[in-house]
């Protein structure tokens, strides 16, 4: 019976971790709420975009950076009436943990209007 170094079992934990993770970037998380909200979260170039739908309603938001600036753009649809569509510019690129940020904020706002309605 062999036995690895701690070394060895540390490193090979590590080692599936990443690789793990790394497959896991590169597909669309989707999640499903209790009250039927279906939640996708792709990442678009620096930035995300997160799609939300429930029934005929849909909230839609795509962060975009460049080196240059970032674009914000929020939707709301009801069936196909938009009921919210809006953008903001930001004269500077946002860094990856303000993109989770934002998209961690705009899920959970929806979220808790979802189950207001």
């Amino acid at each position: 019976m062999s036995r690895c170094s701690p070394f060895t079992v540390c490193i090979s934990a590590w080692l599936g971790i990443v690789i793990l993770s790394t497959g896991l970037l590169g597909i669309p998380s989707s999640l499903c709420a209790s009250n039927d909200l279906h939640i996708e979260i792709r990442k678009k170039g620096l930035g995300k975009e997160v799609v939300i739908t429930q029934g005929g309603r849909e909230w839609y938001m795509l962060i975009e950076v460049t080196p240059e600036n970032s674009v914000v753009v929020r939707q709301e649809k009801k069936h196909d009436t938009y009921l919210v569509d809006e953008s903001e510019t930001h004269d500077r690129p946002m860094t990856s943990g303000e993109v989770d940020a934002a998209i961690t904020d705009y899920v959970n706002s929806v979220k808790a209007r979802a189950t207001k309605e």
